[in-house]
């Protein structure tokens, strides 16, 4: 019994600092984007986090680790998009990940679902936005938003080829 509870706390332990990770990443690079927001490398460890936590660890850390980041820096109105949106995020990266992997190389699953992961954020924020700014005020985030998941995509994929297995070694 020890050893499981030892197991489990080691997971919940990785979930957590992955969430803190996430959290720290998004406040160290801030770049605004034309109409609110940032641009940061949090996406990178939401990934990142996706493919070597399991799913449900994966998605609560994407979800908790970005959204405190909204909180504490202040963009309150996009806390509870950024909660859904990270975690979503997450979900897509881990389910296509898992589904790919069995089929083919692992650095391939890697890219491919981590762009479709950044792709439900950029429309995820870009459906937001439109609720709150209105359609033309929200368009010239997108590019903003896919730079960010083009850049946080490749890092996450270099960290993965690098700690990948070190990560996933006590999953």
């Amino acid at each position: 019994m020890k050893l499981k509870a030892d197991l489990n706390t080691k997971k919940l332990v990785m979930a957590a600092a992955f969430a803190a990770l996430i959290c720290a990443a998004t406040f160290a690079i801030k770049i605004p984007s034309p109409i609110g927001g940032y641009i940061n490398m949090g996406d990178c460890f939401v990934l990142l986090g996706a493919w070597v936590l399991s799913r449900k660890l994966g998605v609560a850390a994407a979800a908790i680790g970005s959204g405190v980041a909204d909180l504490i820096s202040g963009a309150l109105v996009f806390a509870p998009a950024t909660f859904v949106i990270k975690g979503l995020m997450a979900l897509t990266a881990n389910l296509v990940f898992h589904a790919l992997n069995k089929r083919m190389k692992k650095s391939l699953s890697v890219l491919i679902s981590g762009a479709l992961a950044e792709g439900v954020m950029v429309l995820g924020y870009f459906v937001f936005e439109i609720f709150i700014y209105g359609l033309k005020a929200s368009l010239p985030v997108i590019p903003f938003n896919s730079v960010q998941g083009v850049v946080c995509l490749a890092a996450a994929a270099a960290l993965y080829g690098t700690l990948g297995v070190k990560l996933t070694a006590g999953k």
